[in-house]
């Protein structure tokens, strides 16, 4: 029973539209589903991926009308998105400074090459060299070369005051292992945690920052973190894992696309465990991902209604 890497990661947007031509524009990623939030249907829900919607490369947002971030502690600080080399790192650097994208040019951090950046609402993003390791599969329709498109997720970095309750959770109850740290851009230390076999496609970075204030949520900021769960027999595991432990959670969630499972690590960031299947081409081809509003069964009866209230992207 193990997991084996980030699954989804999803952030707040206040606005679709703009956030839609960003993501499919700038940074040429694929929208592969557009639905709503189950809990709140009100509000999109976008997912942006590989050409093929893999596991492991959806970057997603709910729509809300919210004021931005107050950014802080006990969140999630930093999103890295994966492309294959150093080339792409050169391209990527003229590609956003063209689009008038503030960035920190070409760094090296924890022995790999990066490019921190935010997109409009101050979402960071930073991309990272993966060395053609982990999943993505390019898009065919992406404004972006081939063999410069953004893969899948990278590292995710989240903050904490300490590290200790959140270390015991991420090794001892989800079976990561601690295997480096390094110092941030801003002198933190960082410690590295890994799950599956390792690489950027399945760490989650945990930046110790005691005396700030907790974040308080908004455009710009960081829902919650997804990691993978490859079969349903392991899902089954890890729901009993937690109510065995008793560790408060969500219980069985099925999101149609993948099954998932939630509970908060101590320091208050939301994580969710979520299976590879069935995936995005439950209820659409892959060649028209995206192109209409999907929902799920349960919600297929409030078509009308629900269409009614979301703005056109």
């Amino acid at each position: 029973m193990q997991l084996t890497g980030i699954h989804h990661l999803t952030a707040v947007t206040a606005q679709a539209a703009a956030n839609h031509r960003f993501y499919t524009g700038t940074l040429g990623m694929r929208l592969v589903k557009k639905t709503v939030n189950q809990d709140d249907t009100s509000a999109y829900h976008l997912f942006y991926a590989d050409g093929l919607a893999n596991p492991g490369t959806d970057l997603t947002f709910f729509d809300w009308p919210v004021a931005r971030e107050r950014r802080g502690t006990h969140s999630i600080v930093r999103t890295h998105l994966r492309v294959a080399d150093d080339a792409a790192l050169d391209h990527w650097a003229g590609r956003l400074t063209d689009a008038g994208v503030a960035h920190g040019g070409i760094e090296t951090r924890d022995g790999r090459n990066q490019i921190l950046f935010e997109d409009f609402e101050g979402q960071r993003l930073g991309l990272v060299v993966d060395g053609g390791k982990g999943p993505g599969v390019p898009w065919e329709k992406s404004p972006v070369p081939a063999a410069h498109q953004i893969r899948g997720l990278g590292p995710i970095t989240m903050s904490v005051p300490d590290l200790r309750s959140t270390g015991v959770i991420l090794k001892e109850v989800m079976g990561l292992k601690e295997v480096r740290d390094y110092a941030s851009e801003d002198g933190r230390a960082v410690h590295v945690f890994e799950m599956g076999e390792g690489g950027p496609a399945a760490e989650l970075h945990v930046k110790v920052e005691p005396g700030l204030d907790p974040a308080v949520q908004g455009a710009g900021s960081v829902h919650h973190v997804a990691f993978r769960v490859p079969t349903f027999d392991q899902y089954d595991d890890w729901a009993a894992r937690l109510k065995e432990l008793r560790i408060p959670n969500s219980g069985k969630v099925d999101r149609f696309y993948f099954r998932s499972l939630y509970f908060r690590e101590p320091n208050g960031v939301l994580f969710e465990l979520a299976t590879d299947a069935p995936g995005f081409t439950a209820d659409e081809p892959l060649a028209t991902l995206g192109e209409s509003l999907s929902l799920p069964p349960f919600l297929e009866g409030r078509r009308a209604q629900i269409e009614a209230g979301l703005k056109p992207l």
